[in-house]
């Protein structure tokens, strides 16, 4: 029991110290994140992740090489859409794009403990009742139809989170440097910042609802679901610093990731009637983003202007 514990354990310790190495480089920085910075970051995380599954492919084989990877992809691919809701999040609590850093890097805490908690009670669900996988498949083909229908907006989270905190902790109303917290008049106060910070917290909640489900479509290994997720995480936010510039301009990205999650539904309800292969599945889910990736970012044709 022990032995096959020890790799979760080590893993988890090497991501909690990548964590803090990051937060004691980052401190109470009060910058934003350059486009070279996020670039640099966003290649070792990935290359993090490409070294880990080929580690995987020389330890365990080629079959759960392709598993993690295909995981992992579905991770990072379904993540877009949340950088979206991130957009929401900052521009609803009108966070300075200084500070958004420090918000994500403090998400990051939560994500690891709250993805690690539901990725374990899925695979314990899923081994002691089989007939879940119907239910999870059924999840993300909702899902699909939710994403193709779903409106992002910035007044729902400025509205609702300040009065969840407010029951707690009194707010107030002005940024204070970098800080969550502000003692005024001799007491805590909770800053917008922290209000963001649990607006980010609570959409990670909700998109894994998704995400996790999806990734058991490609795996049902602990390990391989686990340590996929967590490097996919990891690598957020250098990732949405990145891209989010380009998102706005993914006008197809919903369309692409609405028929991931119907094509990992399908294949997790269909699972004893259709046999695909983790590689074609994988295969299947790097076309689809590199489509709706590729179609976006083609300039739109301007109808020619007709004469009176």
């Amino acid at each position: 029991m022990l032995q096959a514990g020890l790799p979760f354990v080590l893993f988890t310790l090497a991501v909690i110290a990548l964590v803090l190495a990051d937060l004691a480089l980052s401190g109470r920085r009060t910058e934003s994140m350059s486009f070279g910075r996020a670039t640099l970051l966003t290649a070792i995380w990935i290359g993090i992740a490409v070294a880990f599954g080929f580690w995987i492919a020389h330890t365990r084989g080629s079959d759960d090489a392709y598993a993690f990877f295909a995981a992992y992809l579905i991770e990072q691919s379904l993540s877009l859409d949340n950088m979206v809701v991130f957009l929401a999040i900052f521009a609803s609590f009108a966070v300075p794009e200084s500070l958004q850093p420090r918000v994500l890097l403090w998400g990051v805490f939560g994500a690891i403990a709250m993805r690690g908690a539901a990725i374990f009670a899925g695979v314990a669900l899923l081994e002691r009742l089989d007939w879940v996988r119907y239910v999870f498949g059924a999840i993300l083909i909702v899902g699909a139809v939710r994403l193709l229908q779903s409106h992002i907006g910035g007044e729902r989270p400025r509205t609702t989170v300040p009065k969840l905190v407010g029951r707690l902790i009194p707010i107030t109303p002005d940024f204070h440097g970098a800080a969550f917290f502000w003692r005024m008049g001799g007491r805590w106060s909770a800053t917008p910042l922290f209000l963001a910070l649990v607006a980010v917290e609570l959409s990670d909640i909700v998109f894994a609802t998704d995400s996790i489900p999806a990734v058991f479509a490609a795996t049902r290994d602990p390990f391989l679901v686990y340590t996929s997720n967590l490097l996919a995480v990891l690598g957020l936010r250098s990732l949405y610093f990145l891209v989010a510039g380009v998102i706005p301009r993914l006008r197809y990205i919903r369309y692409g990731l609405a028929v991931i999650l119907a094509l990992v539904g399908a294949r997790m309800m269909l699972s004893d009637v259709v046999h695909v292969s983790t590689r074609a599945f994988l295969i299947a889910i790097g076309v689809t983003v590199a489509i709706s990736v590729v179609a976006s970012l083609v300039p739109r044709r301007e109808p020619p202007l007709r004469g009176l």
